[in-house]
């Protein structure tokens, strides 16, 4: 691996950071918000950087190797994160743990904050928080193959390290074609829902707050109670369609384009998941009409928001479920942990992942009864390689044991045993709100610093899915070998 190639990228990674700031900026200036100067010493501080880097490393003349495109996916989110906390620091709005952990909560979409009272904040700092969302919802580096140049066929490697489900092998030349036409329905999402919020009365930067939060699947709001401020089932309405809209592979967006409407009613995933939103709102509304007395309009209304906001990982909040039954609950935590789609800005271990494994649990019973027969997965009519249903049988017993430890750090530390399950299946799903002391109406300011530091850890590797993450602390990946 070349360290100096991966400096490089970098360097161009922090640079493209920097003018995504200008935003902000802007709106600093017409507010005539003090936060302004903040803004250009982060914009200086990262060109600055970017550059520095761009002149230290070195011009890729070849492909990227596996290495450098898992170091590069992993690194840059750091290095972006790290500049992304500056406003907050340099503000004076957050202390160097705290601004840590908002801004990768940002950049990963987790939207668990770190901030006690938003209406304290000024504008453009919450508008640089919900940007945040943005840019990592889709990938930073898959805006970043997109727009930049292309680093040859190699790009596929840190186009892999940050998608989100399994996956079979891609095509290398159209890499970047790829990530232009997800970024245009990216695009397109955001601009619908900003406009569709912007008719129903918001302003247009509380409007750009919510699109960025609502596409991107992160949960920001500039209001401390979230969806719920504004009373309206209208709002909710939008943000309920475009939230299931973002919750599905974005591929299947770019085949709907060439190939019809037809694409989206084959597409099994997509099927089973709104199928499970279905069921479980219908499960909910009734559970909380039951035991609340809650009247039956306000129970589907108030249960389908909450199942779509959480099996989407967006974690909005339109009212307080932590008062709900307890069964109502599991539910949540249930969908929490299984998430949206493969390949769509959701988090969570992916309804496909769930669909794989219940299909090699049943295989496995059948081999029992029938053991010389051969089994085989399949999964959008598609056979799926036996290597693929392996690494989800893997990545399983990952998110397993990152929730295990996570849970033990967060309980050694001073946590409620059930508010730390809570948070470490939120984190790692990248949801955001969790139950207990952290649930609806809470915020992730009460967690101690060694806490904050965990789950921002935890938070980080939902996104990246953990062993993009984990592979740079094998010390095997530091290592000289050709063709790594």
């Amino acid at each position: 691996m070349d360290s100096k190639v991966v400096i490089y990228v970098l360097g161009n990674l922090l640079t493209a950071v920097a003018i995504t700031l200008f935003l902000p900026l802007g709106v600093a200036l017409w507010y005539g918000e003090s936060c302004w100067f903040t803004f250009g010493m982060t914009i200086l501080i990262a060109f600055g950087i970017g550059r520095g880097f761009r002149l230290y490393g070195t011009v890729i003349q070849r492909s990227l190797s596996v290495r450098e495109g898992i170091a590069i996916t992993t690194l840059g989110w750091v290095a972006v994160a790290l500049i992304g906390m500056l406003p907050y620091i340099l503000g004076h709005y957050l202390g160097v743990i705290e601004g840590w952990t908002e801004s990768i909560s940002g950049f990963s979409g987790t939207g668990a904050t770190v901030i006690s009272d938003v209406s304290l904040i000024p504008q453009s700092v919450l508008l640089w928080r919900s940007e945040t969302h943005w840019l990592g919802g889709l990938g930073i580096i898959v805006i970043f193959i997109a727009f930049l140049p292309q680093l040859g066929h190699g790009t596929v490697h840190m186009f892999n390290a940050e998608s989100t489900g399994p996956s079979s092998s891609r095509s290398l030349p159209r890499i970047r074609e790829m990530a232009q036409a997800l970024f245009i329905v990216y695009a397109i999402f955001t601009g619908a829902v900003f406009l569709a919020l912007w008719v129903s009365g918001l302003s247009p930067v509380i409007a750009l707050n919510h699109a960025f939060s609502t596409i991107a699947t992160g949960g920001f709001s500039p209001y401390n109670d979230s969806v719920a401020h504004f009373h309206s089932p209208y709002i909710e309405g939008i943000l309920i369609v475009f939230m299931l809209l973002s919750s599905a592979n974005f591929g299947m967006y770019v085949a709907m384009w060439k190939r019809g409407w037809r694409v989206a009613w084959e597409n099994t995933e997509y099927r089973c998941y709104l199928a499970l939103v279905a069921i479980a709102t219908l499960t909910i509304a009734g559970n909380i009409m039951m035991v609340m007395d809650v009247p039956g309009i306000t129970a589907v209304r108030q249960a389908l928001f909450q199942v779509v906001s959480l099996s989407s990982s967006t974690g909005y909040v339109s009212t307080d479920f932590d008062q709900w039954p307890s069964f109502s609950k599991l539910v949540l935590l249930l969908l929490m942990f299984i998430g949206g789609c493969a390949g769509s800005t959701a988090g969570g271990f992916k309804v496909t992942r769930v669909m794989l494994l219940g299909h090699l649990l049943l295989n496995t019973i059948r081999q029992k009864i029938h053991p010389g027969a051969v089994m085989t997965v399949y999964s959008n009519h598609e056979e799926v390689s036996a290597d693929i249903v392996h690494g989800v049988a893997r990545f399983f017993f990952v998110c397993v044991m990152i929730n295990v430890v996570c849970v033990f750090l967060l309980v050694w530390d001073g946590v409620p045993l059930f508010a730390a399950m809570s948070v470490s299946v939120s984190c790692l799903s990248n949801c955001g709100p969790g139950f207990g002391m952290f649930g609806a109406t809470c915020t992730y300011a009460p967690l101690p610093a060694f806490s904050k530091v965990i789950v921002s850890i935890v938070m980080l590797m939902g996104r990246l899915e953990s062993f993009t993450v984990l592979a740079l602390f094998m010390p095997s990946f530091w290592k000289s070998y050709k063709n790594w």
